[in-house]
């Protein structure tokens, strides 16, 4: 156990030390604001304000933590040792910087409350983010962070231990839309048929037609492959199921197809599940409510994992809404149009609601890469896309934490603008699933 002597104890104090030390590190922590208490302590101890006690090891505060509310900040961004690094700190600090209230500043998404510019489908862009402005959005510094903090504890508290951590790669699937051509009843079929034939695109007409017939396997029913990598790598990944009614950014089957619902239940036999909230519940909450329990129904089973659809994370009404929802872990947290750490962390941590100021019981899982950034916003070749990824597996790996891969269905038919995608998912599930070398 750790004794933290502060001047003030609060809710946001208290949550960044307890990532740090509870969920990173695996050293309990406890605060205190008696300094009789924290000078009689013969344990490890460290305090964190404007100026130390004595000569205890000690951690400066820029004063984040203390406050309430939200207000624009100031922020260089410098280099340490080779980690971007800000909110500085004085020459007493053990750290030059704030790792706290930098740490809380990052996964909190402060900047996700200030004003700022959204893009095309009302959401927080990447370009917008102090991680991308300053070159630091592939680099999980939360973490890096945190192994420096363990590296100085370790130093100054020699009989202090520290659980081992593991790195572990986390494959995750999102059905947008099951089938390309198959399961979309009479009136699409028709329409897509007319569509193809309209713009004299004869060999999209061929092919909706050789499905639709069952004279050819649909191009997004990947299924059978991707079991065959999931046995490969002896991985579980997470499948998330798009559910919500047919609209314009919602164009999944309909929940009652029999072909769909025996679909999830098969994924479910070899996966975990979870709901991918529709582009619509986002104007409409109610709706969600609504996709879960059509879910809950096909499965027989509480649902309590989600992926907003696109993305689409407003805060903290998003979050406030799963919650509500019985939602306990989401995987939304990460940008669609770069890869990287959104939240400068590639470890799960809670959601801490910055306009109530508490932590919720809300598990956020981040992931660190999707097929779209990569090939629609990034412009990448397939080929090339492995080499960019790397370096982002090694950071994980070098920190002992959770690489999140997030894919679908349909880049992975290996046809049409999806060509040469199959064998890039290969490369990188090789790559994440490898051990790190001694």
């Amino acid at each position: 156990m750790v004794l933290v002597y502060t001047h003030k104890i609060t809710n946001r104090l208290r949550y960044i030390f307890h990532l740090y030390f509870d969920e990173m590190l695996g050293v309990p922590v406890h605060f205190t604001t008696d300094q009789n208490e924290f000078a009689a302590h013969a344990g490890p101890k460290l305090s964190y304000g404007q100026k130390p006690l004595a000569n205890e090891l000690h951690f400066a505060s820029c004063g984040l933590l203390f406050e309430t509310g939200i207000s624009e900040q100031h922020i260089p961004v410098s280099l340490w040792e080779d980690l971007p690094v800000f909110f500085s700190a004085g020459k007493q600090s053990a750290l030059p910087f704030d790792l706290f209230a930098a740490g809380f500043y990052l996964v909190s998404r402060y900047e996700e409350y200030l004003p700022h510019i959204r893009d095309s489908l009302d959401r927080f862009d990447a370009h917008q983010s102090l991680a991308w402005q300053n070159g630091f959005l592939q680099k999980p510094v939360v973490n890096l962070w945190g192994a420096r903090l363990k590296k100085i504890l370790a130093a100054h508290f020699p009989a202090l231990t520290f659980p081992v951590k593991r790195y572990r790669f986390v494959p995750t699937i999102d059905i947008d839309n099951a089938y390309a051509y198959r399961e979309k009843g009479i009136v699409r079929a028709a329409g897509g048929l007319g569509k193809a034939l309209f713009q004299l695109n004869f060999s999209e007409f061929s092919e909706r037609l050789r499905v639709l017939l069952r004279l050819q396997k649909d191009p997004y029913d990947t299924y059978d492959y991707q079991l065959q990598v999931q046995e490969q790598f002896h991985f579980r990944p997470v499948y998330f199921f798009l559910v919500g009614d047919y609209g314009v950014n919602d164009k999944n089957l309909s929940v009652q197809n029999r072909k769909f619902r025996s679909l999830i239940k098969h994924i479910a036999d070899h996966a975990e599940i979870g709901v991918h909230p529709s582009f619509g519940s986002n104007k409409e909450p109610e709706r969600l409510r609504t996709e879960i329990s059509r879910l809950r129904s096909i499965l027989h089973q509480d649902i309590t994992r989600s992926r907003q659809h696109f993305l689409m994370l407003k805060f903290p009404d998003t979050y406030r809404n799963l919650i509500e929802r019985d939602i306990t872990d989401d995987f939304s947290m990460g940008f669609a149009n770069e890869i990287g750490f959104r939240a400068g962390i590639c470890t799960s941590f809670k959601f801490y609601d910055l306009d109530q100021e508490l932590e919720t019981g809300l598990r956020i899982h981040p992931f660190a890469v999707m097929d779209a950034s990569l090939k629609y916003y990034m412009k990448t070749e397939p080929e090339a896309a492995p080499a960019l990824v790397a370096p982002l597996i090694e950071e994980v790996k070098s920190v002992q934490g959770v690489f999140m891969l997030l894919w679908h269905n349909e880049s992975l038919s290996d046809e049409k603008q999806w060509k040469g995608w199959r064998d890039t998912y290969f490369r990188i599930v090789t790559q994440a699933s490898e051990k790190k070398q001694a």
